[in-house]
């Protein structure tokens, strides 16, 4: 997601990322921006995004302490993710690219069930049960008539930085 939103960026349009992994928030460390907190607006009704490389950004880890665990059941994830999408000032976007924890649960159905989504880039690492997680997500989402834009692997090697040598991660 970060990738994606920052390529989007790079091509002149006006993305927020929003992220909702709620149980294990990754998107300000990926970005640089661990210990920042969100804006209040002038009338204390929204939040305003954190910005970080021209990205307007959102994340249940500007909330919480860094090594304090999130421990909420569905309902209350279910509403953090439509306070996200409801009280975040996002401002003029073109994009909303937003960072999903794998799986099927309350955070992707109460998304399906929130907004109107464009697509879905499914991505998973090449290890056989990441993909099982990954193939039921392009259903979930299917199910749900969010078209599949399509599957990124990640890590798919490693790359000696001395030789070049490609290995495989999960093998």
């Amino acid at each position: 997601a970060v990738n994606l939103a920052l390529a989007l960026k790079a091509q002149g349009a006006r993305v927020g990322l929003l992220d909702i992994d709620i149980y294990g928030p990754s998107v300000p460390m990926m970005l640089g921006i661990v210990g920042k907190k969100p804006g209040v607006s002038p009338d204390q009704k929204m939040f305003m995004p954190v910005p970080a490389y021209g990205l307007s950004v959102m994340s249940i880890g500007f909330l919480v302490e860094d090594d304090t665990p999130v421990i909420w059941r569905g309902p209350i994830v279910s509403s953090v993710v439509k306070q996200f999408l409801g009280d975040v000032g996002w401002g003029e976007l073109d994009y909303l690219v937003i960072d999903l924890p794998p799986g099927t649960g309350d955070a992707q159905l109460t998304l399906t069930q929130t907004v109107p989504l464009t697509g879905v880039v499914i991505v998973s690492t090449p290890s056989e049960l990441a993909l099982v997680d990954a193939v039921k997500g392009m259903q979930m989402f299917r199910k749900t008539d969010v078209p599949v834009i399509g599957l990124v692997e990640n890590m798919s090697f490693y790359a000696c930085p001395g030789c070049g040598h490609h290995s495989p991660i999960f093998n």
